[in-house]
């Protein structure tokens, strides 16, 4: 069950952390001031969650080594984050597009893992939930207010979640290491918080003044270290500086 374990937690994180990397690169571009200081401190939580469950992963593993390793010392094909994290921030509107799918999943996520017998997981679950219940609020707000706007806004918005929608279903996906642990009282219903995510989102969507896609190929392969091309070009600027200097301390 430790294997099983390692996996779950570190695909947890890996999405944490890829996705903390994208949203870093808004830092200092956001559309105005307060919005770029929003965006920033959503991306440290964000980063300090993935955090959190990458050096709980490398204890579960037991192999000695530390968050670190496993953040800046695995290739792309190492890595099982969802693939919409990896996605280019294109424009805001897109990335606000991104983002509230995201942290809708991650409200109703966490709420379900903050009941977990892994009482490490269930901490983890627990302070990520008060994080994220304000980034929903955020981006919701957001979302809204680019759907129900002008033209422009509306088109752009509606554009970004055609392009996102196919790879929404990726989130929901379980495989053996998700039923053993659901067994445990581990780890999370995926199919639980899909109806959550759903409705939820379906309402946020109609009240932007948006539309859902239909009849969508939906994309797959993150739980097996299938990725999209951009990861690479992530984990490259990502992971320079530490593979230059393995040695050295910060």
């Amino acid at each position: 069950m430790n294997e099983a374990l390692f996996k779950y937690i570190l695909r947890i994180g890996d999405t944490n952390l890829i996705l903390g990397q994208r949203l870093s690169e808004w830092t200092g571009h956001g559309p105005f001031l307060e919005e770029d200081l929003a965006l920033t401190n959503i991306t440290l939580d964000i980063t300090g969650a993935a955090k959190s469950l990458l050096e709980y992963a490398a204890l579960v593993e037991g192999k000695g080594r530390t968050e670190d390793d496993l953040a800046f010392l695995r290739n792309d094909r190492q890595f099982f984050n969802v693939q919409i994290t990896e996605l280019p921030n294109g424009d805001y509107a897109r990335t606000i597009a991104r983002q509230v799918l995201l942290d809708c999943f991650d409200f109703y996520f966490y709420q379900e893992l903050s009941k977990s017998k892994d009482e490490t997981l269930a901490g983890i679950a627990q302070k990520s939930l008060k994080e994220v219940t304000y980034h929903l609020r955020h981006t919701s707000a957001w979302l809204e207010r680019f759907g129900d706007g002008t033209e422009e806004s509306h088109n752009k918005v509606q554009l970004a979640l055609n392009e996102l929608w196919q790879y929404t279903n990726e989130l929901f996906e379980m495989n053996e290491d998700d039923e053993l642990l659901i067994k445990e009282g581990i780890a999370v219903d995926l199919n639980l918080v899909k109806t959550k995510w759903e409705k939820h989102i379906s309402e946020l969507v109609e009240k932007s003044t948006l539309t859902i896609p239909q009849n969508v190929f939906m994309q797959t392969g993150s739980r097996k270290g299938i990725h999209t091309e951009y990861l690479a070009f992530i984990l490259a600027e990502m992971q320079a500086l530490p593979r230059m200097y393995p040695d050295a301390k910060w």
